[in-house]
Parts: structure tokens; C-alpha cells; sequence
């Protein structure tokens, strides 16, 4: 049986961060992952492929829209959808590769085969060719991940009716897409085959898109998207769906009840979200259960069990990679003994449509529930002057700042590079910044980065570009 300080069950984000510092702590780690790659579902069939198709499909989009031609550049395009995927997949080998040299780089051992909790402070590893290895660490971090969440009525089979590793890898563009669910990788995805040449349709069961976002934004958002072509059909679920060799048929209702009609497509998309995976993980060799929603308990990433840890997608938060990355760093660095802490408070998210929307600390609506007094400073891109010469100037900045003490709560932007531009903010919230603080600061110009100290202006009544 081989000995560790900690082993570390799934290479994603918050798997391979972990393992990473735990080896820069001086510690003997491993890392299982049964994937071919390192990287979880983030580097292969996640963040990174979308990102790289969103990319080319925006420049794909900015040719075939005449928005080129009007900036004195005259092109005729041509979809070689093969090569868009296959520099995509290039993009993320490259990362996953990288990922593997900081594992040699740091004394990491990569075992590849699908880790089992075998009783307290044991592991069990499935290699390839079917043996088993037997490992034992003081400390075992589960850092599994999370796997889509299923839709009843509709069976995911990623020929015509996909998961977002299937919509990642369709060999043509679909006449007609529809898309369940309004949240960011319905979005996102619907996005990039609709600048391609795709009509996307959106089904939403509740009444609004992105659930949890800021209201003002969420509706701005929409509003833009629909603009673009996108359709909506909110407050609607899906009760069935029948594939069929040319396409899918969909059974629609209102989700308050009513009658069903009926929706065709060449291809679906279930995007509902995502739940944690634990499938074959052993929890109840060590007395470890999920609650309702499937998660493990985190209380300072420690699961209740003496030496099991859970970060990520697997335990409570938001399911995003930088907070996997966050809580891995914390979790071994508590592990070796030292202090740490994540400000959960302080945890972008982002959605990579066209304009971008990126948000930090709390929406106006979770501060009047709060009963909490703020004040409010917005600031329109179509007064930045970077923006506007770029023809990028829909969407806005807006700060939300205590009424008494003028310390930012929260930000919320829509519109060119949001997901750069929150990174400010982000800083500001974690060094409990007021809103003077943001707007005293020189920033450069002409930049986008302007509209984020205008809207610190604003929440006192004072910016001057509009």
C-alpha cells in the first residue's frame, strides 16, 4: 500500500490546484483522475472549448455581419466548422499538457484511474487495464466535480438531444437549436451556433433568464440576446421530448399548467444546470452522505469526517472553477497548518455572451431583502469613449455602495470585456473599498475601464462623461 501526506480524488480545477500546492507545501501528493487528460470538465469539455468557440464565432460573426465592411474591411467568409473545431481541441490539448508539466514541474504523481474511498484515511484506484491500487493518505481531499443535471421526459443520447459536451462537438450547424434553460451555458452555447448560422430557440421554466443575477441586468441582457435573434419562450418547461433521425419534437407547456404544443428542432441542448458528482465514490465507507442536493457538507472545506476535505463543484457555493481554485489553495494550505480563507463575498461569475456579464458581491435584490439601505451609481458605455469608438456601447456599469458608509456591496456590468473589467472590483470588495475610493483612483484613458470609476462617481452624483 502506497503512503501519502494527501491524496486528492479528480484533476479539475479545484484537483489540480489542490495537488499543485500541496506539492509546492513540500508535501507527497497524488492526484487520481480516470480521464485520459487532466484538467476535468473546466479544460475539456467546459470553460475552455466554449471560450475557444465563442471566440472564432464572434469573429466569424463580425464578417458575416457587414460589421467589418463597415470598419473599411472587406471579406467573404467561409464556415470550415471542422477547423474552428479542431482548433479548439489543439487550444485545450495545449492546457491540459500544461497541466500535466506543473504536476512533473511540482512532484505531483498523476494516478490515472477512478479513485474510491476505501474506510478511513484509504483509497482504492481502478487503473486501466482493471487492477486495483491501494493508497493510504492522513488527509484526502474530494475534489470530483459536478456532471449535468439530467432533464425527466428527456433522454440525453448527444446525437440530437445534448449535453454540453455534445454542443461542443456538433459536425454541423443545426437549421433550428433549442436550448433548456436560461442560465449561463444555455447562453453561451446558444450563442456560438446562432452567430453560425443556427435560429436558437430558449426554453425557460421560470419567467426570467439567469436566475440569480441581477435583475436590471438579467433584462438588459435579454433584451440584447433577443435583438441578436435569439427567441425566448420563458415561464415553460419541457414534459417530453421524442428524437427522432431528422430531429427532435418537443412537448411544451406554461410551467403554471396548460395546454401542450408542440416545438420541432434539429437538435436539443439540456442545460438546466449542473449537481454534484459522487457516483462510485465509497462515501459510506468513511460515513460521509450527501444532503438533498447532493452536496457534501463543507465546513471550511472539511466534511465532517476527520482527514476528508471537499472542495468545488461537490460541496456548497457557486459552481465555478476560480472558486474550485480558491477553496483548493485554502484546503491544503489548512492542511499544512497554516491559516486561510475564502471571501465568499468577493467571487466573480461571468457569462461570455456578446456583451459580457460579469458580477461581484450582491444584487440590489438580495440587499432589499436584507432590508440593507445602498445607494446606486450606473454609468451607460455608450458615454465611454473607448467603447463607442469600438462600437461596443450597449450595457452599463453599476455600484451598489452602503448608504451610510459608501463600502461597495456590489457591481454588475453588461458590456464589452465585463469579464476583464470585474477584476477591479473584485480587489475593491476584498480590501472593503468604498465607492470614493474607486473614483478618486486615476484611471487610463481612453479605456473601458473608465465606465468603472464614472459609476463610482455616480453612487455620489458626480460623474462627468454623462
Amino acid at each position: 500500500m502506497s503512503n501519502y501526506d494527501v491524496l486528492i480524488i479528480g484533476g479539475g480545477p479545484g484537483g489540480y490546484n489542490a495537488a499543485i500546492r500541496a506539492g509546492q507545501l513540500g508535501l507527497k501528493v497524488a492526484c487520481i483522475e480516470g480521464r485520459e487528460t487532466l484538467g476535468g470538465t473546466c479544460l475539456n469539455v467546459g470553460c475552455m472549448p466554449s471560450k475557444a468557440l465563442l471566440h472564432a464565432s464572434e469573429l466569424y460573426e463580425a464578417a458575416t455581419s457587414g460589421e467589418l465592411n463597415n470598419l473599411g474591411i472587406e471579406v467573404t467568409p467561409t464556415l470550415n466548422l471542422a477547423q474552428m473545431m479542431k482548433q479548439k481541441d489543439e487550444s485545450v490539448t495545449a492546457l491540459t499538457k500544461g497541466i500535466e508539466f506543473l504536476f512533473r514541474k511540482n512532484k505531483v504523481e498523476w494516478i490515472k484511474g477512478w479513485g474510491r474511498l476505501h474506510g478511513p484515511g484509504k483509497v482504492t484506484v481502478t487503473l486501466a487495464d482493471g487492477s486495483v491500487r491501494e493508497l493510504q493518505a492522513k488527509d484526502i481531499v474530494i475534489a470530483t466535480g459536478s456532471e449535468p443535471t439530467p432533464l425527466p421526459g428527456v433522454t440525453i443520447d448527444n446525437q440530437r438531444i445534448l449535453d454540453s459536451t455534445g454542443a461542443l462537438a456538433l459536425p454541423k450547424v443545426p437549421k433550428h437549436l433549442v436550448v433548456i434553460g436560461a442560465g449561463v451555458i444555455g447562453l453561451e452555447l446558444g450563442s456560438v451556433w446562432r452567430r453560425l448560422g443556427s435560429e436558437v430557440t430558449v426554453v425557460e421554466y421560470l419567467d426570467r433568464i439567469c436566475p440569480g443575477l441581477d435583475d436590471e441586468t438579467a433584462k438588459t441582457l435579454q433584451r440584447t440576446l433577443s435583438k441578436q435573434g435569439m427567441r425566448f419562450k420563458l415561464a415553460t418547461k419541457v414534459s417530453a421530448a421524442q428524437a427522432t433521425a431528422k430531429g427532435v419534437i418537443l412537448d411544451l407547456q406554461p410551467a403554471a399548467g396548460g395546454a401542450v404544443e408542440q416545438l420541432q428542432a434539429d437538435y436539443v441542448l439540456v442545460a438546466i444546470g449542473r449537481r454534484p458528482y459522487t457516483a462510485g465514490l465509497g462515501l459510506e465507507t468513511v460515513g460521509l452522505a450527501t444532503d438533498k442536493r447532493g452536496m457534501l457538507e463543507n465546513q471550511q472545506h472539511k466534511s465532517g469526517v476527520p482527514g476528508i476535505w471537499t472542495i468545488g463543484d461537490v460541496t456548497s457555493g457557486p459552481m465555478l472553477a476560480h472558486k474550485a481554485e480558491d477553496e483548493a489553495i485554502a484546503c491544503i494550505e489548512r492542511i499544512a497548518g497554516h491559516a486561510a480563507e475564502v471571501n465568499y463575498e468577493a467571487i466573480p461569475g461571468v457569462i461570455y455572451t456578446k456583451p459580457e456579464v460579469a458580477t461581484v458581491g450582491k444584487t440590489e435584490e438580495q440587499l432589499k431583502a436584507e432590508g440593507r439601505a445602498y445607494k446606486v451609481g450606473k454609468f451607460p458605455f455608450t458615454a465611454n469613449s473607448r467603447a463607442k469608438i469600438n462600437h461596443e456601447a450597449e450595457g452599463f456599469v453599476k455600484v451598489l455602495a452602503d448608504e451610510r458608509t459608501d463600502q461597495i456591496l456590489g457591481v454588475h456590468i453588461i458590456g464589452p470585456s465585463a469579464g476583464e473589467l470585474i477584476g477591479e472590483y473584485c480587489v475593491a470588495l476584498e480590501f472593503s473599498a468604498s465607492a470614493e475610493d474607486i473614483a478618486l483612483i486615476c484611471h487610463p484613458h481612453p479605456t473601458r475601464s473608465e465606465a468603472l470609476r464614472q459609476a463610482a462617481m455616480s453612487v455620489h452624483g458626480w460623474a462627468m462623461q454623462a
